[in-house]
């Protein structure tokens, strides 16, 4: 049955939570696993829904995952792999897009790879043309079956030069997953350059992969012929870190995150004082709080790394609403991104959403009717309303919201979150939130 979350809104969040590592990391490097010729450890991992996921797909390949959730250590040994049942491989890999991944090291293993129909958020267009066509370029044959996508490699991958034509995360990680183990060499441009690419560079690097980074955004690996295991502590999850900050700040309250590295969220540090949040750093985490007084209004455009992540947009949404004057935001990375504030607008926001570009650059959006642009005018006073959740971070921006508001919200959907929030209801509840969760 699902879930049912009712949260009595109107207390500061104050207190402490844990945070481990990157959603946006980890899954990757448990796939980067089956590269190896001997076992892995990975540590820092969370107890999130996207590492079942990965766990169970890894399972059914034959690849022994072991983990010991208090701890977060996890091991992995790929040295029985096999081919998984299409229906296996369907059933198991739910609504996540991760399975896209495996193509690369499961023919690099068996000479083939399935890919069922992909879900993920609906934020926007994800297309897997990009995936694809790097698959081709290795020389993989690409068919499109009623039930999914077969891939093959009959005479091996192959080094290519490629160029995206926008930074996706996805398809960098798809072309180092391919190209570590495949023949000559692969010059990648235009690449995504987020801390987690680096962090999954390092952890190929440990197995034996020659990369070279340079600052244009190219990457170039030599294909080596074999690869062995990594002992890796993953990168903590910048998103979530910045999600609680936000938390502090649209509650007006105090929250201290464990685990918090400050390292990855310059952009995001740099926002979270001018709209009048305030931090502070120490060997073990980051603090954040509001530091008293109106919150500032402020121009904000979200871009690729090292600009301000897309992920961070949402919760500083919210924040926003309770700015004093008239905030513009830009989104430029996923289209319909702004689907969430129908839900805020309810609840007592007052946001108006543009087709127009509203940054100071144009983006590849502009010219394509996408609701992009957001101006929101503050402050106002949030109340509860019944809520159903459209997608991982929409979804933990609606708890904020909730959690600020007056009177009573009831949120649906909550299942989402868990795909990328560790334990999320006790930690919202540690920091005395007043919620109750119900069947329905």
């Amino acid at each position: 049955m699902a879930k049912l979350l009712t949260i009595q809104g109107g207390k500061p969040l104050r207190g402490e939570v844990h945070v481990r590592g990157a959603k946006n990391l980890v899954p990757k490097s448990m796939v980067a696993s089956l590269l190896g010729s001997e076992p892995s450890e990975l540590r820092n991992v969370p107890e999130i829904k996207d590492v079942e996921i990965v766990t169970n797909l890894l399972s059914i390949h034959g690849v022994k995952v072991d983990r010991d959730a208090a701890s977060g250590v996890m091991t992995l040994d790929p040295r029985e792999t096999y081919s998984a049942e299409h229906t296996e491989i369907d059933t198991h890999a739910g609504d996540s897009r991760i399975p896209i991944l495996f193509c690369g090291p499961l023919m690099h293993k068996n000479g083939e790879a399935f890919i069922p129909d992909l879900g993920g958020c609906r934020i926007g267009d994800r297309p897997i043309n990009y995936h694809l066509e790097v698959l081709r370029n290795f020389g993989a044959v690409v068919d499109k079956r009623p039930t999914g996508i077969h891939i093959s490699a009959p005479k091996g991958l192959r080094g290519a030069k490629l160029e995206l034509p926008f930074p996706s995360v996805g398809a960098t990680e798809q072309v180092l997953l391919t190209a570590v183990l495949a023949e000559g060499i692969t010059e990648l441009k235009n690449s995504a350059v987020e801390p987690e690419i680096h962090d999954l560079i390092a952890i190929l690097q440990q197995m034996g992969a020659i990369i070279t980074v340079y600052t244009d955004r190219t990457i170039r690996i030599e294909g080596v012929s074999r690869l062995s295991g990594f002992r890796h502590r993953s990168i903590p999850d910048r998103n979530e870190t910045a999600s609680w900050a936000s938390a502090a700040l649209v509650t007006e309250g105090d929250i201290y995150v464990r685990g918090a590295a400050q390292r990855d969220l310059t952009a995001f540090l740099n926002t979270y004082r001018k709209i009048g949040g305030e931090f502070e750093v120490d060997d073990d985490g980051m603090r954040f709080w509001h530091a008293g007084g109106p919150l500032n209004p402020l121009v904000l455009e979200t871009d690729v790394h090292p600009g301000f992540m897309t992920d961070w947009q949402q919760p500083m949404v919210v924040a926003l609403t309770q700015a004093n004057g008239v905030s513009i935001v830009h989104e430029t990375v996923y289209e319909n991104r702004f689907g969430f504030t129908e839900a805020l607008t309810r609840m007592g926001s007052s946001i108006q959403l543009h087709r127009e570009c509203l940054g100071s650059n144009p983006c590849r959006f502009g010219q394509r009717n996408f609701l992009h642009s957001a101006v929101i005018s503050g402050p106002v006073t949030l109340h509860g309303a019944d809520i159903d959740v459209p997608d991982l971070r929409g979804g933990f921006s609606h708890l904020i919201a909730a959690l600020a508001a007056n009177g009573t919200s009831n949120v649906t959907g909550i299942e989402i979150i868990s795909r990328g929030y560790e334990h999320f209801i006790d930690k919202i509840a540690g920091l005395g939130a007043d919620i109750s969760i119900s069947e329905r």
